[in-house]
């Protein structure tokens, strides 16, 4: 065969591209195979105690017994079709999860969920808080996600904001023997400019050498809450010098629905999850986070499902009470699974609760999510590894690992949060040894690695 380029050229060539694509690799490693928690439960610093999570669950599990305590009657409240031994098999494993990890995140709040207090206050809360999260790593209670998040870096809160972060940690680390607890997170709110990360990261790194912690310990999440998080002055995506100010500390994105639209000036009566301004916003958040490993995560539905009566001690609610009551709680536990199922479709996996009778309905739209697309992913996986494990077993370069991992984070994000078992995902024709290594290119080296031994 006749060739008309040297090897000189190519190699030439090929050196730039390795220069070039190297960075890109280091920059969008792709879609991180680590658990996502499905949801983040916030709640006021001053409320926080250890068992605040295991509480939350009686109160979801309490929700449901009242208001739905048959399939059919969740079915029919949130308008899930299907037959009848499909609705079983949703709400069995509804319940199951709210009994066994009825919280899978759990944000302590020193923002909008705790108030302007006094200082003293605040000290106060950010050293009982510390104690309980030591005490809960110690008795086992805590949710596997958890965090706190602390007052933006403004001009009026900045000071506030550090001394919560110094006391809360200082504290927390001393109860605990320097240990933090897993899957550890700092939340910043409002962020408007890359600097604000990099004040965060540098905090951090001075409590981590101050605390004995390895470098990079400290984890942030941060809040896309105002239009200029979302668009710089100059018209580019603020994304990119966000994630690059964090120096690899980034894990999550979260959108805040309500100050985003508030900043626009949308009137309270139309800030709502499913405003097209959202929609903007999340895309944007898609595109500029893309590649990048860094989980998404939506807002809150703001409507709770608590009826208007409430009984009084020694009295009953009349009939009519208890059908309007019922009525309040269908309507927001519909509002709230249309959210989250808008959510999923849109990419955001993740998303908060508010209280605990909320959780009934966010599980409701996770499992349909997962349940329902169960048969055609399983039919896609397996036949995509099949034609995947061929092309490489005969020399042939398969270069679209990004969309087997796709599909075997599907299933990857099913089973963690309970919504599918591994025997349902190993329909896929995959094994759990397989399935367990989290990653397609993986299975495919180990399948080569079996047919050519």
């Amino acid at each position: 065969m006749k060739r008309s380029l040297t090897e000189e050229q190519i190699t030439e060539i090929s050196a730039e591209l390795t220069r070039a694509n190297g960075p890109f690799n280091a920059r969008f490693p792709g879609e991180s195979p680590a658990r996502q928690p499905v949801h983040t439960v916030y709640g006021g610093a001053q409320i926080f105690k250890a068992e605040t999570a295991r509480k939350l669950g009686e109160a979801a599990r309490a929700a449901l017994k009242e208001y739905a305590p048959t399939a059919g009657i969740l079915a029919k409240a949130l308008g899930i079709e299907g037959t009848p031994s499909y609705r079983a098999l949703l709400y069995a494993r509804i319940t199951e999860k709210l009994r066994r990890e009825p919280v899978e995140d759990f944000r302590i709040d020193f923002e909008d969920g705790y108030g302007n207090r006094p200082d003293s206050e605040e000290d106060g809360h950010a050293v009982s808080t510390a104690r309980e999260v030591a005490r809960g790593m110690g008795t086992g209670v805590l949710p596997p996600f958890c965090g706190i998040r602390i007052k933006p870096f403004t001009e009026e809160l900045k000071a506030r904001s550090i001394r919560t972060l110094d006391l809360f940690l200082t504290e927390l680390l001393e109860a605990s023997g320097g240990a933090l607890p897993d899957n550890f997170v700092v939340t910043l709110p409002k962020v408007t400019v890359p600097e604000q990360i990099t004040a965060l990261v540098r905090l951090f790194a001075l409590l981590e050498r101050r605390h004995g912690l390895s470098e990079g310990t400290l984890r942030l999440e941060i809040m896309i809450e105002t239009p200029q998080s979302i668009i710089t002055p100059e018209g580019a995506s603020a994304l990119p010098s966000f994630v690059a100010a964090a120096r690899g500390r980034c894990v999550a994105a979260h959108f805040g629905v309500y100050d985003y639209t508030a900043s626009l000036n949308i009137t309270a009566a139309h800030q709502s999850m499913d405003h097209p301004a959202c929609d903007f916003a999340r895309h944007m958040m898609k595109v500029g986070l893309a590649g990048t490993g860094i989980w998404l995560s939506d807002g809150a539905t703001n409507v709770m499902p608590v009826g208007p009566h409430r009984v009084a001690k020694g009295m009953r609610l009349s009939a009519a009470e208890v059908r309007e009551n019922k009525a309040v709680v269908f309507r927001a536990w519909k509002l709230a699974y249309d959210h989250t199922t808008h959510s999923l479709t849109n990419a955001f996996y993740q998303g908060w609760d508010l209280h605990p009778a909320q959780l009934p309905a966010r599980y409701a739209a996770v499992y349909s999510f997962f349940l329902e697309g169960l048969a055609p992913a399983s039919n896609r996986l397996r036949t995509f590894v099949e034609k995947a494990a061929q092309a490489t077993l005969v020399g042939d370069v398969f270069d679209d690992a990004a969309t087997g991992q796709g599909l075997l984070n599907y299933f990857l994000r099913g089973i963690n949060c309970g919504a599918i078992t591994e025997a349902e995902a190993a329909a896929t024709g995959l094994t759990l040894e397989e399935l367990h290594t989290r990653s397609f290119v993986k299975i495919l080296a180990g399948r080569r690695a079996r047919q050519q031994g």
